[in-house]
């Protein structure tokens, strides 16, 4: 339990973004290792195995929470959404550096948000990816995912993030216009 609670209590704020819902899931997530222990079957680290089990408590918390149908995180990615890319509207230099930024307690608030309103499927994977630091192997077998929508589904995730930030943080002086399709 000590080798875990740390990390699962961290995936778990980053998921539900709130202290008492994150202690929840940790305890969930001890309960379920308990009671399903003699079910591991070695196919991968113990540590996916847990982190997948506190990232399904985690959803299970945000689904009550905003009232949304349960939606599996086994159904692997439409073809139609790993062969569309986002196309950024808003491209800028940043006024300042981003380290300066990163400093800020605004910004922090900013990229709290920002990570807080991608959807479920792009804001686990780049939480697990980028924040906690997973593998794609690892972040794939947490998620029950193959390891081509994990790098789809974090790419996407992080040019949404960008270009979220850049409209807040942007230069609006350095802005480059995208070319329009016409068709």
């Amino acid at each position: 339990m000590s080798r875990f609670q740390q990390r699962i209590y961290s995936l778990a704020w980053h998921i539900v973004g709130q202290r008492q819902d994150a202690e929840d899931v940790v305890q969930q997530t001890f309960l379920s290792i308990l009671e399903h222990l003699d079910t591991f079957r070695e196919e991968s680290s113990v540590a996916t195995w847990v982190l997948r089990i506190a990232t399904n408590h985690a959803l299970k918390i945000l689904r009550k929470r905003r009232g949304l149908p349960t939606v599996s995180l086994d159904v692997s990615a439409d073809r139609d959404d790993e062969a569309r890319l986002p196309h950024p509207d808003y491209i800028a230099q940043w006024r300042d550096a981003p380290e300066v930024l990163a400093q800020r307690a605004e910004v922090r608030h900013l990229l709290e948000q920002a990570l807080a309103d991608l959807d479920d499927k792009y804001r686990l994977v780049f939480i697990l990816r980028d924040v906690e630091g997973l593998s794609v192997r690892e972040t794939a077998q947490s998620l029950g995912l193959t390891e081509s929508a994990v790098k789809v589904r974090l790419l996407r995730a992080r040019l949404m993030l960008r270009e979220r930030l850049t409209q807040a943080l942007g230069d609006e002086a350095t802005q480059v216009f995208p070319p329009h399709d016409h068709q």
